[in-house]
């Protein structure tokens, strides 16, 4: 039936797109494990994916902090319930805030970044250019940022707790009148290893995620300029999107009960 053709066609085209992205997978992860590595490319990337972001990473979660902090005693406040705005802001910047709003913001700046230059070296014959001179493209580009946001991703996210509970510590002791002797203790006592491990557990998937979209998107992007500003408008997009999605299953992973 016509109707149904363009469901055939949505649906088949979801299922090829799914086994190249799995078979990029594979392969690059293959390439992650098995020597030659390049070290001076790995610290190159560490620096770009986890130094560069450092300060949108913690703007981003000092003023989340913050929010939270002031949006709980203005809820609290209602059940008198203020003295559970530490726990509130604890639990929240170290299981979900801080892992997530760090993988966003390097979704944007990294992912982008990475399609876009992956995908130039493609549209300009670059990475042909690798395998004439028998340098392996996923060795010498791929491997590398792999690398690079799986293990850089949860040390910004570690930083990005600290900031994020300290900015909520500021607001509830400068603005909110709480003694700031009893608002660390009721952090420290009520923040659990799991929520912190939990956290960095999904850093370092995201950090994952965020460089594989960028890499795949950039490496298969085809058509010139408007094909490389695709892929980066793609790898931006499929990045925060799996970033949602591998959120909830961690998340159900680990809390569920």
């Amino acid at each position: 039936m016509p109707i149904l053709q363009p469901i055939g066609r949505t649906f088949l085209f979801f299922l090829e797109a799914t086994g190249r992205l799995s078979l990029f997978t594979l392969l690059s992860l293959s390439h992650c494990l098995r020597p030659p590595f390049y070290p001076r490319l790995i610290l190159r990337q560490m620096i770009e994916i986890g130094y560069y972001s450092l300060p949108v990473v913690g703007l981003t979660a000092i003023f989340t902090g913050m929010v939270l902090a002031l949006q709980s005693y203005t809820g609290f406040e209602r059940f008198s319930a203020e003295s559970a705005i530490p726990n509130v802001v604890v639990v929240s910047i170290t299981r979900e805030l801080g892992p997530v709003l760090a993988g966003l913001m390097v979704a944007g700046r990294v992912g982008a970044s990475m399609a876009a230059e992956i995908g130039t070296m493609r549209v300009t014959e670059q990475i042909d250019a690798l395998d004439t001179l028998a340098t392996n493209p996923f060795k010498y580009l791929i491997a590398p940022r792999l690398i690079a946001g799986l293990t850089m991703l949860p040390i910004l996210v570690l930083i990005a707790d600290i900031i994020g509970v300290f900015g909520g510590y500021v607001v509830a002791t400068q603005k909110l009148g709480f003694n700031p002797t009893t608002y660390l203790t009721n952090t420290l006592d009520f923040m659990e290893v799991q929520d912190v491990v939990s956290g960095l557990v999904k850093a370092a998937v995201f950090g994952f995620l965020v460089t594989l979209m960028g890499c795949y998107h950039g490496y298969n992007s085809r058509g010139g300029a408007q094909g490389v500003g695709a892929a980066t408008t793609n790898a931006v997009v499929s990045a925060s999107i799996l970033i949602l999605c591998f959120n909830y299953f961690i998340t159900e992973l680990f809390f569920a009960r």
